[in-house]
């Protein structure tokens, strides 16, 4: 087992407007913005050297769209796994067993939705408050091993305007 993981937690990119062209929030898309604005972001974490060796992503269309382009950010491309336990309304122990079953991995990325991801890079920390990302926002996590059976050590946090900025 490895004696750090990295987990980058991300908050799905800008999505197209709840109301009657989606009915069904769970099919809810990227918008083209949505789409472009995190291919940039991507790509600015892409060289800045961060790598991953798998994706874990909510089974939510705009989470997967995310999911996507950010592995597509890499070559090789690391593996997109959907999971329940990023979805909305997921208990933080239900994200926490789903990220178990990536235990031997050491560079995790999860995808996820607010208020979720921000309860879960608290309950990673140790927190009581949440951390609050902005749409297609990343920040990374060390923790000495999965399950965390401490409090993780904050590395950073970014919004995605600041990785589209190091991409140029």
């Amino acid at each position: 087992m490895p004696d750090t993981h990295e987990l980058y937690l991300i908050r799905h990119g800008p999505a197209e407007e709840r109301g009657d062209s989606w009915p069904d929030d769970a099919k809810r898309p990227l918008s083209d913005t949505g789409i472009s604005r995190t291919r940039k972001a991507a790509r600015g974490l892409a060289a800045l050297g961060v790598t991953f060796d798998v994706v874990l992503t909510s089974p939510l269309a705009r989470a997967r769209q995310t999911a996507e382009i950010v592995a597509g950010a890499y070559d090789p491309r690391p593996p997109i796994v959907a999971v329940d336990g990023l979805a909305p309304g997921a208990s933080i122990a239900t994200a926490i067993a789903d990220l178990e079953k990536q235990a031997r991995r050491t560079r995790i990325a999860l995808v996820g939705h607010e208020p979720g991801i921000g309860e879960l890079a608290a309950r990673l920390l140790g927190s009581q408050h949440p951390l609050e990302f902005k749409k297609a926002a990343m920040c990374r996590i060390d923790v000495g091993r999965v399950p965390p059976t401490g409090p993780g050590v904050l590395r950073w946090f970014v919004t995605s305007r600041m990785l589209r900025q190091i991409r140029k």
